[in-house]
């Protein structure tokens, strides 16, 4: 009787083949045949990622929209919409009174579920058994007079967090600087619409300010340091500079700088065309909007000095500082004067001579002349220990600073092209001024009103002199009238 071998029993994990349908929709508009050129792969056009978006963003889609612009809408059968009542299509001004079964519903989301009441704070060493379910009132009564004491500490109490794109705190953080910097010219009033205390200043910051170090080299040593203010008595009566920059040099190819550069002259052309175009940018421009007020793009004639010997001349005569500035034999050339005397003979008088070189025209130019510190200023470090003693009797008129001086616009010129040279010359070619007899002398009275004003703009306490000045000047006027 021959015995059978038990049969063996394989156990195998059960394999469950999931496939998931991967049917996409119909596209929602018709095909449309691209004429794509077929250059293949090698031109590595269609491997890339942005050539799908760039395809999807040329070609438009065919929609096709219907007369109702896919929105049906039938108003035949709204109730009296033909006859002016609309209260079939609005909603009811006194609303429906809600049911009180319904009130839980409109309940916040934050008032849904249990309250998560927040017990007070407990030492980790503590046992936690009973914590959970004691009041915050207990805790006093459980808790060592250490621990209470830390507790109502107002040293150990979280400041009040501030909002740090508050504009108040913006504007106190500014005045933190200062106050920081010139300690006895800080405001220690109470606020105002006019004046704000600043900030009070860590310990940190002013041992910051006593002894700066570079944010990222805090190995260098501050050698000298210069305070930033405005230099208000070289304010142009426009009261901020214009930078002009030049797309090659008006006296041609040198290898040395000339020096006439320095003293040159721009005069702006009165051409009707330009002031017809700017006049349309102002019509279109919105005052309300963030885009600058335009500027009118000007042609200039550009002078220079005649001889560049008479550069050294022209500089003292304009330095306020030089004590012999009004000197007449600075001037480089002597004629006849513009103006005859009473005896009809002519006297003679000195002036700077002035050729003009070329017409340029104005390329590109920005700025805004509203705000005068959004896109750049000027710069210049004075220290009167230094410069003093160059030229003998040389007067101290700015203390050692760092003064910025506002720029109102930034214009590149080129030389503009001679268009049309066998036509006849037009009429701002008739006008055109060969050469300046230029004279130094000081503002007039209208300029320096206007000048006051642009100070006063900049530094408010100049005002009341100003008016104290005008004052004066009215009662030396009425004394005379009188006498």
């Amino acid at each position: 009787m021959s015995s059978q071998r038990p049969e063996r029993v394989v156990h195998q994990d059960y394999i469950a083949r999931i496939r998931y349908s991967n049917a996409l929709p119909p596209p929602p508009h018709p095909p449309k045949l691209l004429e794509i050129p077929g250059t293949g792969l090698a031109g590595g056009e269609y491997t890339s990622a942005a050539y799908a978006s760039k395809l999807a963003r040329e070609q438009p889609l065919n929609i096709e929209a219907d007369a109702e612009l896919g929105m049906p809408i039938d108003l035949i059968g709204v109730p009296g919409i033909f006859e002016g009542d609309n209260r079939a299509i609005f909603s009811s001004e006194t609303p429906q009174p809600i049911d009180p079964k319904d009130k839980q519903l409109l309940k916040p989301l934050a008032a849904l579920g249990k309250g998560n009441a927040l017990g007070a704070p407990v030492s980790f060493l503590r046992r936690t058994e009973y914590t959970a379910s004691q009041a915050p009132q207990h805790f006093a009564n459980a808790t060592s007079k250490d621990l209470n004491r830390l507790r109502n500490d107002p040293k150990r109490r979280k400041v009040q967090s501030v909002d740090k794109e508050d504009p108040i705190n913006i504007l106190r953080n500014i005045a933190k600087g200062f106050d920081i910097a010139y300690p006895e010219d800080a405001f220690r009033g109470e606020d105002s619409t006019t004046t704000l205390r600043g900030a009070a200043p860590t310990d940190a910051e002013i041992k910051a300010w006593a002894n700066p170090k570079h944010p990222t080299k805090p190995e260098l040593k501050l050698l000298d340091s210069y305070p930033v203010l405005p230099d208000l008595d070289a304010l142009p009566t426009s009261g901020a500079y214009i930078v002009t920059k030049f797309q090659a040099n008006p006296f041609g190819v040198s290898e040395t700088y000339d020096q006439r550069l320095d003293c040159g002259l721009l005069y702006p052309i009165d051409d009707p065309a330009k002031q017809a175009e700017h006049q349309r940018k102002m019509d279109e421009w919105d005052s309300n909007s963030n885009k600058p007020q335009p500027l009118i793009e000007y042609d200039y004639d550009f002078y220079a000095p005649n001889d560049s010997t008479a550069v050294r001349g022209i500089k003292r005569k304009f330095d306020a500082n030089d004590p012999d500035h009004g000197d007449p034999s600075l001037y480089s050339e002597e004629g006849p004067a513009p103006a005859a005397t009473e005896d009809g003979d002519s006297e003679t008088s000195r002036f700077f001579k002035y050729d003009r070189i070329r017409t340029y025209e104005t390329y590109n130019q920005v700025g805004n002349p509203d705000k005068f510190y959004d896109d750049s200023i000027a710069l210049s470090l004075h220290d009167p220990e230094t410069d003093v003693g160059t030229v003998p009797g040389y007067t101290k008129r700015l203390a050692k600073a760092a003064y910025y001086y506002p720029i109102i616009q930034r214009t590149a010129l080129r030389a503009k092209r001679k268009v049309g040279r066998g036509m006849l010359p037009s009429q701002l070619d008739e006008e055109r001024i060969d050469e300046f007899n230029v004279t130094v002398g000081d503002f007039p009275e209208e300029a320096l009103e206007t000048l006051q004003e642009k100070r006063a703009e900049l530094d408010p306490s100049s005002q009341p002199q100003q008016q104290a000045s005008r004052s004066a000047a009215q009662d030396d006027g009425d004394e005379e009238a009188t006498g």
